[in-house]
């Protein structure tokens, strides 16, 4: 070990000079100084947010008007209000990402609010990492096929009680799976057994699954819905066969209806309940702990038999279910009494999708959903009555989620672009991070117009004129392309050199119908190789043609009277 200095008696300790940097002799107007460094390290750029704020501020087309006979309490924002902070949702600015090229089925966020999945009919689900955004990238760092791009996406789901760490995927097959928060399969359910009759005795679905949520309290369940009317519970330390299993026996031929959409309630003052409606119109509610054998209750025609009910929503307090269907139908349910709806609406446009919009505000007194004309409703939970419109998208609106944390909207549209609603005042994170996040600096390399183009050239690459490859017409598409011709195409280094050694090496450049025509007469005059077959060459001896008799025809048969 090196020992420590020590200081000689006696000599005066120096202080500490600062250490000047010498500054160039420039005058204040010499051009060079733009050029000169003025400090060290990296220097971030100071971004005006509020400028920024103002460029993505939303100016919505004017939304259409409520019915007459529902009174709205408030504005919409097709007045384009000064007073933002006085609405109740963000609403005043949007952010736009091109995600998929089809519809959006699902949008999901983390607890926190840092991630996003989105789920696709394009086959495909994408992650969003919001703090690993900009404005000039707002793209996902993965993109998943979870069936090989053969099954559409109904839903991805993150997982809320161990902070988002598992997605249930729910694709449209018989098997679900479970992937990490970075997009990393890690379980995958079984599949059913077909040919078997009891669904009870089948360890999986046997039929597309149609929706899927995680257990409001335990992270290593989750449920599933599927078109061979059964809701099974998944443990996912256990994927080799389902947890509990619940059979629908429907009115309809067979017995057997579609479950098309599946929640489950919160167990916040009261039992936790899971709720499903089939296709032939029927509600059915299990207690979320069991028993599965029967419905704890179920109403018969709750929406119209062999009608689609995409929409399900539980309240926060899970006394209230809402329900909507294409029917055109929204519905308010008291899960303490299910006979009738509380109340009913016949009046919306309902999407050409099987996924739907609908879920409860914070405070449970209003629902958000959209209609095909790509509108924002926001209804009262008491009446149903329309108090907001927004108009967001020329798209209808599928998928719709207001996360709490950050209070954001967030909503996917049949177009396959996903709008994101916040307010600067009263939003955190999300879509304020993408703003205040400093933009990429970008490579040359990442202009493809500087890099290839549609011939596969490189931009900066040195092309001889002669080797350009010429531009296809129309009716060649079909016509493989030739060639580029090279220096070394036509001519050798020593060409007599080959001319003498090689025989009939000047016929690669001839036509073979003009060389073999131009030996003809010779070959007749004089033939090399037939000469042989001149003298002993037999003459062909033909029999001579005669008339060949007309054969009797048989006489028809007989008709049978």
């Amino acid at each position: 070990m090196s020992k420590p200095l020590k200081r000689i008696p006696g000599e005066e300790e120096e202080e500490d000079e600062e250490i000047e940097i010498e500054q160039p002799v420039l005058s204040a107007d010499d051009p060079l100084r733009n050029y000169l460094p003025t400090s060290f390290g990296r220097q971030d750029v100071t971004r005006n947010l509020d400028e920024l704020y103002e460029k993505v501020r939303r100016v919505p087309a004017k939304p259409p008007k409520p019915p007459k006979n529902q009174d709205s309490d408030s504005d919409s924002d097709g007045d384009d209000d000064d007073d933002e902070d006085d609405d109740e949702f963000p609403v005043s600015h949007a952010i736009e990402l091109k995600s998929h090229a089809r519809a959006v089925s699902s949008i999901s966020l983390d607890p926190s609010g840092t991630r996003m999945a989105t789920a696709s009919h394009d086959c495909s689900m994408k992650l969003y990492d919001f703090p690993g955004m900009s404005m000039d990238h707002l793209h996902p760092f993965r993109s998943i096929e979870p069936t090989a791009g053969s099954h559409h996406v109904h839903s991805a789901t993150f997982s809320q009680l161990d902070n988002g760490q598992n997605i249930l995927v729910v694709p449209a097959a018989t098997q679900a799976k479970v992937y990490t928060r970075d997009g990393h399969e890690s379980v995958e359910f079984v599949k059913g057994d077909m040919y078997l009759r009891d669904m009870h005795n089948t360890k999986g679905h046997v039929a597309e699954i149609t929706a899927g949520v995680w257990h409001p309290t335990n992270s290593n369940l989750c449920a599933t819905a599927s078109a061979d009317s059964t809701i099974r519970i998944w443990d996912i330390n256990s994927k080799r066969q389902h947890k509990d299993i619940m059979v629908h026996k429907s009115r309809a031929k067979g017995g057997r209806s579609r479950m098309c959409c599946l929640a489950w309630a919160p167990a916040e003052g009261g039992k936790s309940l899971l709720a499903s409606v089939a296709l032939d119109g029927a509600l059915v509610l299990y207690g979320g702990n069991g028993p599965y054998s029967r419905p704890a209750m179920e109403v018969k025609d709750a929406h119209k038999p062999d009608t689609w009910t995409g929409g399900i929503a539980f309240s926060g307090d899970g006394r209230l279910l809402a329900t909507r269907g294409q029917d055109q139908t929204v519905k308010l349910w008291d899960t303490r009494k299910m006979k009738m709806p509380i109340a009913s609406r016949a009046d919306f446009s309902m999407p050409r999708h099987p996924e739907t919009a609908l879920v409860f505000s914070s405070n449970n007194t209003s629902l958000l959903t959209g209609d095909a004309e790509g509108n924002l409703h926001v209804l009262s939970a008491a009446t149903l009555s329309t108090s907001e419109i927004h108009a967001i998208s020329s798209s209808p609106i599928i998928s719709l989620v207001h996360h709490t944390t950050i209070n954001q909207l967030l909503l996917g549209t049949a177009g396959g672009s996903v709008h994101i609603l916040f307010s600067p005042a009263k939003s955190t994170k999300g879509a304020k991070s993408i703003l205040a996040a400093p933009l990429r600096k970008r490579h040359i390399d990442d202009d493809p117009s500087l890099t290839t183009d549609a011939t596969a050239i490189s931009g900066d690459a040195i092309v001889v004129p002669s080797q350009q490859p010429a531009k296809r017409k129309a009716n060649d598409k079909f016509k493989p392309e030739m060639p580029a011709p090279t220096p070394w195409g036509k001519s050798q280094p020593d060409q007599e050199h080959i001319r003498k050694s090689i025989a009939l090496s000047s016929m690669r450049d001839e036509d073979p119908r003009e060389a073999l025509l131009k030996y003809a007469d010779k070959a007749e005059k004089d033939p090399m190789f037939t000469g042989v077959w001149k003298k002993n060459q037999p003459k062909t001896i033909y029999m001579e043609a005669q008339e060949e008799e007309e054969e009797e025809q048989p006489d028809k048969k007989k008709r049978r009277w």
